[in-house]
């Protein structure tokens, strides 16, 4: 089982907990991204992705112009496939992917979705953030065999990340 999936509520702190795993592992170079929420006058108006370098893109916004959406959110398909295209390419290079997060948004796009079973049965370790509930291929990810699913909550920050740390430095270290 050399896959790990972080779930939970929204807004429990699931990117955070995958930024630090990414602190932590940072000398086997992890490829992968995060997520994070776009805010005007604290309203959600888009959602962004920052791969592990830094390098920003906006995924989804209401202003987009786009055919596909996502409630009331425009997603740039392009954009984001592009984007995954430019981290995939330093792939040879890096020990483990993280990939924050798989949600419906993210699942829009094919090329991802079909990235994302390529990760999983690759021989490198992936640590993706997914939502509690969710599309058909959440689910799946959730019941393979080759996936350990943790679930976050308000008060278990401390412990999962040092659960995470050790069950992800056994993996890289077989």
């Amino acid at each position: 089982m050399n896959n790990i999936v972080i779930t939970g509520m929204p807004g429990v702190g699931k990117t955070t907990l995958a930024k630090k795993l990414h602190m932590i592992f940072k000398e086997f170079n992890p490829a992968g991204f995060f997520t994070s929420e776009i805010l005007e006058n604290g309203e959600k108006v888009g959602l962004e992705v920052e791969n592990l370098s830094g390098d920003r893109r906006v995924l989804a916004h209401i202003n987009l112009k786009s055919k596909c959406s996502v409630g009331k959110f425009k997603v740039d398909i392009k954009g984001f496939e592009d984007f995954l295209l430019s981290i995939m390419q330093k792939e040879k290079k890096t020990g483990l992917y993280i990939i924050d997060e798989i949600c419906k948004i993210e699942c829009e796009s094919k090329k991802f979705s079909k990235l994302i079973i390529e990760l999983l049965n690759s021989d490198k370790p992936v640590i993706a953030t997914i939502p509690e509930k969710g599309t058909p291929m959440i689910n799946e990810i959730k019941k393979r065999d080759d996936v350990r699913v943790f679930e976050l909550t308000a008060g278990n920050h401390d412990l999962i990340l040092k659960e995470l740390t050790m069950v992800i430095r056994d993996l890289l270290l077989e």
